[in-house]
């Protein structure tokens, strides 16, 4: 399994959202991203982690990061998880999982004691420039909002010297 480490490229993609509109990479340069892979909308886990992003966006917004969601839902089935939360951020079809194996987000996976291949559950901070800030394998749901804003302050600090 690729896995990202800070300073690496971050993975070019261009996906079908939840309106069925594709989204790229490359729509949020000049933006910082937070960019999390989860196994499937509207499952407890996912919720949860889907949810907590969803009640940082003004938070994040004011720090000049965006939000998107993958999974490998249709774009029909991530309209519902949406539609259900109140979402309101992109959340991406990668139903081929491709851009998964490209952030080392898809592979072996354990649940309820059966071995698979599936999502594993990851978040990552891009940066303006499209490069990785922070990757986090194997995040918990509840996990991923504090460690994203914890990589966006402490860059924020190195940018400012401190």
């Amino acid at each position: 399994m690729n896995t990202l480490r800070p300073g690496d490229a971050a993975p070019e993609f261009a996906l079908l959202d939840q309106h069925g509109e594709r989204v790229a990479l490359s729509d949020f340069h000049g933006r910082s991203l937070l960019l999390y892979f989860y196994p499937a909308a509207d499952t407890p886990g996912c919720t949860k982690q889907s949810c907590s992003v969803r009640d940082a966006l003004p938070d994040l917004s004011s720090l000049g990061v965006a939000a998107v969601g993958i999974s490998p839902d249709v774009p029909a089935d991530q309209l519902a998880f949406d539609r259900k939360f109140s979402l309101g951020f992109p959340l991406l079809a990668d139903t081929d999982h491709a851009v998964a194996d490209a952030y080392g987000a898809w592979g072996e996976r354990t649940a309820y004691g059966k071995t698979s291949m599936g999502i594993i559950r990851s978040a990552f901070v891009v940066d303006a420039g499209g490069h990785v800030l922070a990757s986090f394998y194997k995040v918990k749901p509840e996990d991923t909002v504090p460690k994203a804003r914890m990589a966006i302050a402490q860059a924020g600090q190195a940018e400012s010297g401190s």
